[in-house]
Order: C-alpha cells, then sequence, then structure tokens
C-alpha cells in the first residue's frame, strides 16, 4: 500500500530511511537509562565505565541485535522447491546452520573451487557424514547474553551503593549552594534553596561530629569500596571466560588474530566464529516414506552487526581490566602515601574540588587518620564547594586536636624534610 501511495503522491519520506530506524533505537535505549549526570560522586572514573558505559554499550549492543528494521531478515536461505523458503528459514534459524571445517581455506576460495568460506560438498551422507563441521546455533541467543552482561556491570554498582547506603550523600545535602549562604533566612533562587548562614554552620557541625564518629567506631565505607573495585576487575575476567565459552573458544584469540593477520585475508577469524554464508540441511519424508535431504545455503545478516559487536567487546573488555588493574595500584600508592607525603596530599586534595589546603591543618588531621579515614575525606572533597571543605578542613583540625584520644602515629613519617618543624615553629612566632 505504502509503495502505491508514494507514486501517486510522489513522496518518498513515507518509509523511514535506516539513518532513522538507528536514531529511534538509540532513543529507545537513551528512554530505558538514566545519563543525567548524579550531584554526588562516591566512586571513581574507572568504576564508572563498568556500569555506565559498558552496561550502556551491552544495551545499544542488544538494541541493534534485535532490531530487524536495521539489519533486515535475520536469516535468508536459497534452496530448490522441495520446501518453502519460509518454512526453511525458520527451520535453520532454530536448529542452527553450519559450515564445513575443510572449506575454510583461502586458497580454495581464491582458486574458485568453493563459492564462499566454509560452504561446499560435504559428502554422500551430508550433515551425517564424518566430515568436520562448525555448527553456528549461539546467534539465537546473542541479544540474551548481551542483556544479561549489561545487567551484571551494574550490579557491582548497585552493591557498593547497597554498601555505602547513602551516607555521603545524607552528610553534603544542602550545602550545594552553602557557599552563597548570607543571610539569617532561607532564599530559593531558580528552584535551588540558598540555606542561611546557622544552617550551612549546622551541617558543617554535623559532618565534623559524623567524621569524629567515624574515626572510632566504623570504617568500614573505605574498605566496600575498595572491595567493589576489586570486584570489578575479578568480573571483568570473569566477563571474557563466559564470552569466550559462548563462542566455543573463539572469543579470547579474536583480538590477536586481527591484530596479526588484519582483515585483508580472504577467510579470516571473522568467517570462522561469525559466517556470512552458512549452509543448512533439511530432512522430510518422501512420497514413499524415505527419507529425503533438501540442502539449503543462508545469508546470515545478523552477523553483520555480530562480528562487530564482538570485535568492539573484545578490545573494550581488555581495555577496562588494564584501567581497572591500573585503579587498583593506584588505591595501594594512595595507601602507601597519604601519611608518608605532605606533597601527595596537596596533590590529590588541589585535584578535588578542595583546592590548596592549609599545610599545618593536613599535618594535624593526617595524624589523627588511617587510610580509611583519608579516602573518605578526599570523597568529602569531591563533594563540597572547595571553600566550605577548607573552612570544614580547619574546623576538622581543631577538632582533632582536642579530643582525648591519642592520635596513632605508628605509621607517621618523621618529617625528613622539615616541614612540620618549620611550621611549628612559624606557628609559635
Amino acid at each position: 500500500v505504502i509503495p502505491k501511495l508514494q507514486r501517486v503522491i510522489g513522496v518518498s519520506y513515507l518509509l523511514p530511511s535506516r539513518s532513522t530506524v538507528m536514531l529511534r533505537v538509540f532513543e529507545d535505549v537513551k528512554k530505558a537509562v538514566v545519563l543525567k549526570p548524579k550531584p554526588y560522586t562516591i566512586d571513581n572514573f574507572a568504576f564508572k565505565l563498568h556500569y555506565r558505559i559498558t552496561a550502556l554499550t551491552l544495551l545499544v549492543a542488544t538494541a541493534l541485535v534485535t532490531s530487524r528494521q536495521y539489519i533486515g531478515e535475520h536469516i535468508r536461505c536459497i534452496s530448490d522447491s522441495g520446501v518453502p523458503s519460509h518454512v526453511m528459514e525458520t527451520f535453520c534459524f532454530f536448529t542452527a546452520t553450519y559450515t564445513v571445517v575443510k572449506h575454510l581455506n583461502s586458497s580454495m576460495l581464491d582458486a574458485k573451487f568453493i563459492a564462499h568460506p566454509g560452504v561446499g560438498p560435504i559428502g554422500p551422507l551430508g550433515v551425517n557424514s564424518q566430515e568436520p563441521i562448525i555448527r553456528h546455533a549461539y546467534y539465537q541467543w546473542v541479544p540474551f547474553v548481551l542483556f544479561t552482561q549489561a545487567i551484571m556491570f551494574y550490579l557491582t554498582h548497585k552493591l557498593w551503593k547497597k554498601l555505602e547506603d547513602g551516607r555521603l550523600r545524607r552528610l553534603v545535602e544542602g550545602l550545594e549552594f552553602a557557599v552563597i549562604a548570607f543571610g539569617e533566612k532561607e532564599i530559593t533562587v531558580g528552584g535551588h534553596k540558598i540555606p542561611t548562614m546557622e544552617g550551612k554552620a549546622k551541617v558543617l557541625k554535623n559532618i565534623r561530629k559524623a567524621f569524629l564518629q567515624r574515626l572510632y567506631v566504623s570504617r568500614t565505607w573505605a574498605v566496600n569500596l575498595i572491595l567493589c573495585e576489586c570486584l570489578n576487575c575479578i568480573h571483568v575476567i570473569v566477563q571474557i571466560l563466559i564470552t569466550d565459552a559462548f563462542l566455543a573458544g573463539q572469543f579470547l584469540n579474536l583480538g590477536p588474530e586481527i591484530i596479526t593477520n588484519g582483515l585483508d585475508s580472504n577467510v579470516d577469524v571473522l568467517d570462522v566464529v561469525f559466517p556470512k554464508i552458512t549452509k543448512c540441511t533439511f530432512h522430510k519424508y518422501g512420497p514413499s516414506g524415505s527419507i529425503q535431504s533438501h540442502d539449503a545455503m543462508c545469508v546470515m545478516a545478523l552477523n553483520i552487526i555480530n562480528d562487530k559487536i564482538y570485535v568492539l567487546l573484545w578490545f573494550w573488555f581488555t581495555t577496562l581490566f588494564a584501567i581497572s588493574i591500573v585503579a587498583i595500584f593506584w588505591r595501594a600508592l594512595e595507601m602507601i602515601l597519604h601519611r608518608r607525603s605532605q606533597k601527595f596530599n596537596e596533590f590529590m586534595f588541589s585535584n578535588s574540588r578542595a583546592g590548596k589546603l592549609n599545610p599545618w591543618n593536613v599535618i594535624r588531621v593526617m595524624r589523627y587518620c588511617n587510610f580509611n579515614d583519608w579516602l573518605f575525606l578526599y570523597y568529602l572533597s569531591k563533594n563540597m564547594d572547595g571553600l566550605l571543605f577548607r573552612e570544614l578542613f580547619k574546623e576538622l583540625a581543631s577538632d582533632l586536636d582536642n579530643c582525648t584520644e591519642k592520635p596513632d602515629l605508628s605509621m607517621f613519617d618523621k618529617d625528613p624534610d622539615g616541614t612540620e618543624e618549620k611550621l611549628m615553629l612559624k606557628r609559635k612566632t
């Protein structure tokens, strides 16, 4: 009906183009995934790559694989007239197609002995002969596996949110515009509340109180974060192994083969893992009850998308694993240097929103804090305005000096460069 209507009224935009369909696919994914950045940060860049970029990439891949509008029919088969084409295509899609191992030969393809890689004569018994073949049944499960992997990459973030329980958010909530608090009455500008000076001071006092209570009671916040970061690294390895098992052991070598041989060869690794042309054999009873075999050659249109998705996933999983390892080593470096290097603390807090802190205050606070407390302070600085955090840090240093508990100095550096002594002399004068 639509083509006739197009000819009558002389327009060609009634049928959506493939680019339009692609945009609709991405719009559907965008509606299902919240891309708006959150006002509070409770993890690092490497962690975000797992539950945002990777999960979103897998969801987009799922949408592409299941989109018939973009790749057309998933399978089209050419066979004799003995079996209707729609019956043959349905049968081949659900019972798996195959390729013949001996025909995955670039020399035979160059010599025109075979028409397509893996497609050729298999012997008088067909699929039941002793010829080695490769069955391709995974394509039925690709969208389900990709979607499950997307959910699994989000689970570590969900676990960390459950363990963190909104502690950081509750502490800094209401301080978004506290830096411009100057009145005795709370005002609202553009839907945002600006607290009073008294309200700002009360929130800062609550943060100091909560931190001091955590200093001697509960230090699980940083431990849980580091455990979840290690879990991310392990999870990437698990996903690589799952994908390799799903693709019958072909995924691990996919990247090295492409890097080594490229894609210029007539028969490359992608033709073995994701063949575009495959064989299929349909058996039925003839008029006298004998079994008849109907051979078909099938065009696997969905493998045009599948091969690109899994090549991308190989390189992305490898990159993600490397970044996750670097993030864990960086945590170890933080653990070593946070109480041994004044310059390291200045560098870390200056790269957050805190800016430059008073060196004397840093020394005073670090004497009382272990790594768990330091990491919590660092994430506080990332979620607060720099001026507010410097004010909080100064008052926190005074509070810690007034504590009756003795600080743990066993791991503190004895100030080899004399920085602390100079600051103390300057303070006395």
